[in-house]
Formats: C-alpha cells, sequence, structure tokens
C-alpha cells in the first residue's frame, strides 16, 4: 500500500460532494445557494455555500454518478445519528440494475446502534462525533451510481464526499478486479435454537473480506458462544469451516473480559469489539476465497445463539457476484410500532466468569451510559 504512494501514474483524481455534485475539473465552490448559504453570506460564493444536501422524506439522493471507468478510494459521510438506519445506502456498478450493496449507512459504516463508538480500521473509520469513512476499493468497468434512500418521513441532512480515480491506469473490474457488494439482514427477536444467516444466495468467484455484527440480548446467560460457520462449495450439513466462539471470530477471547476490567473495547486494522456489544472482522489479509462458479453453489455465514433470543444487525462485504440482493429493507430497517430493541445493559454472566461491572446500569469508566451530546441537524 505504501509503495504505491511514491509510483507516479496516470490516473487521475475527483471528488463529488454537495459542492461540485459532478466530481468535473474546476467544479468545486461554485454554488451560490445551498444548506450553507446563510452562514456564508457575508463570505459569498467559493466559501461553502453548499456542504450537504436535504433528502426528504421518503425520497432519494443521487450521492455519485460516474460514466466512466474508476475506482472509488474513499467515502466520508456524516448525519445526525437519527438518520443511521433510516438512511440506506446503495451502489449499483457498470450498469445493473440490481445494487450490489444494499445497507442501512450507519451498518456500513460499522455503527448499528444508532450511538457513536470509535471505530479505527483498515477499511472503515468512525471518527468523533460520528464521521464516517470508507476505504473499501470499489473498482468499476464503466459506470458507477450510488445513492441514499430515506425511509423515514422526515427530512435528513447530509454532508459527503465521495472519491474516486479515473483515467489510463485506473484499476477496474475488467482487470480482475471484484465488485464490492454487502448485504444486511436483521433478526429481532431471534429464536432460541435458531441460526441467524449472515450471507447466503451468493455463487460465483469471489472473497469474503467481512463482517460487521450488532447483538442484542433477549437472555441473561453467556451471549458469546454460538460458532461462526462458512458452508462453501457445495457443502451441505456440515460446514467446511467452523468457528470455536463468537468472540474468538472477533480477534478476541474469554468474554473479552479482562480482570478487574471487565469487556475491554478494541479497535485495530481488521478487529474491533466496540461495546453494546457490536463487533467487526475484516477478512482482507485472510479472506475466504472461493473458486470459480462451476464449483461453487453457495456461502453461509451462521453465528448461533443456543441460549435465547437476540436481535442481531450487519453487513457483510465482499461477495462476488449476489444472487440474492434485494431484502424488505423497510420491514427490516424500520421497527414495528410495538417493536424495540433489546436491552443492553444486562448482557449476562459466562458461567465461570466474573459479571463484568461496566455493565451495570449506570455505567462504568469506560463503557459509560452518558447521553451522547446531539449533531444539530444544521451542521456547520
Amino acid at each position: 500500500m505504501f509503495d504505491d504512494i511514491a509510483r507516479l501514474r496516470t490516473t487521475r483524481t475527483r471528488s463529488i460532494s454537495p459542492e461540485n455534485p459532478d466530481g468535473s475539473t474546476g467544479g468545486g465552490a461554485r454554488a451560490t445557494e445551498g444548506t450553507g448559504a446563510h452562514a456564508a453570506r457575508e463570505l459569498g460564493r467559493g466559501w461553502k455555500v453548499s456542504p450537504s444536501v436535504v433528502i426528504g422524506g421518503h425520497s432519494t439522493h443521487d450521492l455519485a454518478v460516474i460514466d466512466e471507468p474508476g475506482r472509488i478510494t474513499h467515502i466520508w459521510l456524516t448525519t445526525h445519528r437519527d438518520h443511521w438506519r433510516s438512511l440506506v445506502l446503495r451502489a449499483y456498478w457498470d450498469g445493473d440494475h440490481e445494487p450490489a450493496i444494499e445497507v442501512p449507512v450507519g451498518d456500513f459504516f460499522a455503527s448499528g446502534w444508532g450511538r457513536f463508538a470509535k471505530v479505527s480500521s483498515a477499511m472503515v473509520a468512525v471518527n468523533p462525533h460520528g464521521g464516517f469513512n470508507s476505504y473499501w476499493p470499489m473498482p468499476f468497468g464503466s459506470s458507477a451510481h450510488l445513492t441514499l434512500e430515506n425511509l423515514s418521513p422526515d427530512d435528513a441532512t447530509v454532508y459527503y464526499q465521495v472519491t474516486y480515480d479515473t483515467g489510463p491506469g485506473v484499476a477496474g473490474a475488467e482487470d480482475g478486479f471484484g465488485h464490492l457488494h454487502a448485504q444486511f439482514r436483521r433478526s429481532n427477536p431471534l429464536v432460541e435454537g435458531e441460526t441467524h444467516p449472515i450471507l447466503r444466495g451468493v455463487a460465483g468467484r469471489g472473497h469474503y473480506a467481512g463482517t460487521y455484527l450488532a447483538w442484542g440480548v433477549n437472555s441473561t446467560c453467556w451471549w458469546g458462544e454460538g460458532e461462526v460457520k462458512f458452508y462453501l462449495d457445495g457443502d451441505d450439513e456440515f460446514p467446511s469451516i467452523a468457528g470455536t466462539g463468537t468472540e474468538d471470530y472477533f480477534g478476541g477471547a474469554w468474554n473479552f473480559d479482562v480482570p478487574d476490567a471487565g469487556y475491554t473495547e478494541f479497535s485495530t486494522p481488521y478487529l474491533g469489539f466496540t461495546g453494546d456489544p457490536p463487533r467487526r472482522r475484516l477478512r482482507v489479509p485472510t479472506a475466504v476465497r472461493d473458486v470459480p462458479v462451476a464449483r461453487t453453489r453457495s456461502d453461509h455465514v451462521h453465528p448461533r445463539h443456543h441460549r435465547g433470543g437476540a436481535g442481531a444487525r450487519l453487513a457483510a462485504p465482499r461477495a462476488l457476484p449476489p444472487a440474492d440482493r434485494r431484502h424488505q429493507l423497510r420491514r427490516l430497517v424500520l421497527p414495528r410500532p410495538d417493536e424495540h430493541d433489546p436491552p443492553r445493559t444486562a448482557l449476562g454472566e459466562r458461567p465461570g466468569a466474573v459479571t463484568p461491572p461496566r455493565l451495570r446500569p449506570g455505567g462504568g469508566p469506560a463503557l459509560s451510559r452518558r447521553p451522547a451530546p446531539v449533531i444539530p441537524a444544521g451542521r456547520g
């Protein structure tokens, strides 16, 4: 990665934002009207007149429309946390009418509970206070189309920037690079004894590159003893890859429980646990690789919670190509009037382990339950 910085290239870098909606050369900071016009009234054109967009309720906004070969290298986005679950990010590659990415924006950026938690990983960074960053490489051979759909009736103010490379020498899908795909699934509640599918219905050649999981607990038993299983290349009853425990899959051990400290958060380039208990695993250096489509049937990944119900959310990039991409997101994302998320302050006790003191109501030194500061809807 760092060796590439010194290599001179023939590619060009472009960036799409509310200040330059099409990423054109010299197209930035030209707005005379926008969400920042009043704040910039004494500065005039060229000074943050249009830093964001307002997406109306039940409407869709085009984040980026690119009509040439390229590679998205970075996405930065922020919005009020009330919208992290009701804004759905979609990405369409090379003229496909079905989205390859279809995930609530918070879950795509490893923030599934609508609460801020710092994430410092190679592919996703979440910085104070709600700055979402994606460094997933997203190559495309001819075009890319990114949208945000607002599933709620309320307006959502969104700040964003999509940076991409284009021009001769850009490494795209035609050079043996795969498209990025991400799926979202939610089980609320997950019935005792049943499995939660992270990914299914995928056939073809590709790499499984990562999992983000947000897990709420409906029982007082230890929640982490489920195994993550990969069913590959015709596996039926038994998987090719079977893990040893939920916290083990995400790179931790023994309940994430440090003596005299309780649950301990961590964030590394490829593994993390951010409490409550969301966790993530990016399989980038050790991706699960498939063989050509002639030998591949599908992939399934199942964390099993066998001691009580659980609500789970996740995004699982990267799979190529998806066969089951369209999910009823409105039903999955927006809760029923009588539905609520499971409590997150009583995760229970693992047999033989000390109940983490930081999970008592009111929190503790590291996992404080203090109310998070509010981001004004009209930031900036």
